[in-house]
């Protein structure tokens, strides 16, 4: 994979600079009113977008992190900056990975107003018609979670901008206005700049039988695609629900407060009811004396802190298994097995990756890392916002079925897969409702494992002289997230991903390998001279493959979803379709962690089209 590493950071232009209104942002916990309308607990992704469709009310968001706006958060710039700063993320290990020879894995995620919108890569793009079908089947045949029911929340979420005419014509970019808004603050965008090389490799792609071209990132079907990034066009900056949700709120929204630096401990429950939350600095160690403090929702509380830090918050507040709940000495208000199972995360380092030997020339130096070239790409985005520099992190990739991966074997990987008891590769003793969860999406991940419409592999694509940075969309195991049952509310939450747990991960990850093969030796890819550099061409067994993968696999591209899910209470879920946490009147939750199983695609156009259901959802019931 080629990226422009050690990139002089761009300058800093900020968002709050070329907008100075924006909620009133509180940094002591004495400075809040003694109770709002709606409590948002985390000001993330989807929080910061509920937080501003519900400002007819009066809202308060807390928020972990900071309130930061530094270049490392705005620049475009390949994408890449805010994501390894430290600063703006947690990062604490998993526990060992049975499955990946006892190796953690690094849980990260965006800490700051936000979230992980913030230090994303800034991929724009959904799933399938079929996910989001499959969301609402879990309910019954008339729930409002389908792809009809989500498309105009897709379109709402987004300032869609179209690519520059010449730029779109070059590359044969397909887009379609119709799958798109132009209403919201948080921009999708094109670069003004691509490497020559991509229009070669989705044309390769073409080759294979089944490889579509659809007509728009966003018609909700599998194939090769260009796409946006979230990006505003006109300062050429990282749009983001911070950007879009927070910035340039009018004054007349006095009544939306957001209180950074602080920790919520626990949603406050009364007679079956949250009445509002608890909460402390972030740097506290304890909740004795003036650390701790409350504040009280009239309507309602809204829980929106991410797939990790959601089930610690529910778990804390004692909503979640009784067994978690009394070993870390919480008095059990709902038994509700469900907070905190079900994880699943999106999988990288699954399929061979190659280095190109015949490359054709590039119009820049062919060391893209290269000071000359650098600093050629800086000045012309100083002067023009143009370039190289335009560019996130990719533009363009496959999302591709099972049935285009593995011909001659996805139907009987589907078979073995659906003929599984669904507890025997679940945590041991998992409750019957989770297990009959379980059954439920294992029916429904067979049928889209034989299907057409559902993608299981993706390509990411670069350009570049090499290449392979192959993504598993569809993982069929399960994992778990659960509080320090010795130090609940400040030690960090166990996250186990229980990676390749499930044999059938396995089954389908072998292909992706052989598939990757056949894409660059079988078509016109093959005439540039591709060696492979992993697992390499002496790894030519189903075994050595499960070794290579077991090495080096990471079960996580930071999409974790499902912890929380929305599914009916007799199969393990924790909300329902209103996104009410069951057993508590008031509560609810707004973020990844609802999402019952993953989209074919990165989460983040999900998130906000969910956020923007949800509060739609959430004022209708006011």
């Amino acid at each position: 994979m080629v990226v422009l590493g050690g990139l002089a950071v761009v300058r800093a232009l900020s968002p709050v600079a070329n907008s100075i209104l924006h909620s009133t942002l509180l940094e002591r916990g004495d400075q809040l009113k003694t109770e709002y309308d709606y409590i948002i607990v985390g000001g993330g992704t989807a929080g910061l977008t509920v937080a501003d469709r519900l400002t007819e009310n009066s809202v308060l968001v807390i928020e972990l992190g900071e309130f930061r706006n530094s270049s490392n958060v705005t620049t475009v710039g390949l994408g890449n900056a805010a994501f390894n700063d430290p600063s703006l993320q947690f990062n604490f290990p998993s526990v060992p990975q049975l499955g990946l020879n006892n190796r953690t894995i690094r849980v990260l995620g965006g800490l700051m107003l936000g979230g992980s919108s913030g230090v994303n890569g800034m991929q724009v793009h959904r799933g399938q018609k079929e996910d989001y079908d499959r969301w609402g089947s879990y309910f019954g045949p008339t729930s409002s979670w389908s792809w009809d029911g989500l498309l105009p929340y897709f379109k709402k979420a987004w300032h869609f901008h179209p690519p520059e005419a010449a730029l779109a014509a070059e590359n044969n970019i397909k887009y379609d206005s119709k799958f798109w808004g132009t209403s919201s603050e948080v921009h999708a965008s094109w670069p003004t700049f691509t490497w020559p090389f991509l229009k070669t490799e989705m044309a390769a792609l073409g080759e294979i039988p089944g490889v579509g071209y659809p007509s728009d990132s966003g018609a909700g079907l599998p194939g090769a695609f260009w796409y946006p990034t979230s990006a505003d066009p006109s300062p050429v900056l990282r749009s983001f629900s911070l950007s879009g949700h927070w910035d340039g709120i009018e004054a007349t929204r006095s009544n939306y407060h957001t209180l950074t630096g602080h920790r919520v401990l626990r949603v406050l429950i009364k007679d079956g009811r949250a009445t509002g939350v608890s909460f402390v600095p972030a740097n506290a160690t304890s909740q004795t004396g003036a650390n701790l403090k409350t504040v009280q929702a009239r309507k309602e509380v809204i829980v929106s802190t991410g797939t990790i830090r959601t089930p610690k918050i529910l778990q804390g507040s004692g909503i979640g298994p009784k067994k978690l709940l009394q070993e870390a000495g919480i008095d059990v208000i709902v038994d509700l097995p469900g907070v905190g199972s079900n994880l699943q995360d999106h999988s990288f380092g699954v399929g061979a990756s190659f280095n190109m030997t015949s490359f054709p020339p590039l119009p820049t130096p062919n060391d893209l890392n290269n000071a000359t070239f650098l600093a050629l790409a800086q000045a012309e985005f100083d002067a023009n916002r143009t370039g190289p520099l335009t560019i996130a992190s990719a533009n363009c990739a496959a999302f591709l079925s099972l049935p285009v991966i593995a011909p001659s074997n996805f139907l009987s990987i589907a078979a073995r897969y659906e003929a599984q008891d669904p507890a025997a590769h679940l945590p041991t003793h998992s409750d019957p409702t989770v297990v009959a969860g379980y059954r439920a999406q294992q029916r429904a991940l067979a049928a889209a494992l034989r299907s057409n419409g559902s993608a299981v592999y993706n390509l990411l694509l670069r350009g570049a002289p090499n290449e392979g940075a192959v993504v598993s969309l569809r993982p069929l195991s399960r994992g778990t997230v659960s509080i320090n049952a010795a130090d609940p509310y400040f030690g960090e939450v166990a996250v186990d991903y229980r990676a390749l747990s499930n044999p059938a991960d396995m089954d389908v990850l072998v292909e992706f390998t052989w598939f990757t093969r056949r894409l660059f030796a079988e078509t016109a890819l093959g005439g540039y001279g591709p060696v492979e550099r992993a697992p390499g061409r002496g790894v030519a067994t189903r075994d050595g493959i499960e070794t290579w993968l077991r090495g080096g696999l990471n079960p996580s591209v930071f999409h974790p979803v499902g912890t929380a899910a929305m599914m009916p209470r007799a199969l393990g879920g924790v909300v329902d379709e209103g996104l009410r946490v069951y057993g508590v009147q008031g509560l609810s939750v707004v973020d990844a962690s609802v999402m019952p199983d993953l989209p074919g695609a990165y989460t983040q156009q999900t998130v906000y089209a969910v956020a923007e259901k949800a509060a739609d959802l959430i004022k209708a019931r006011a």
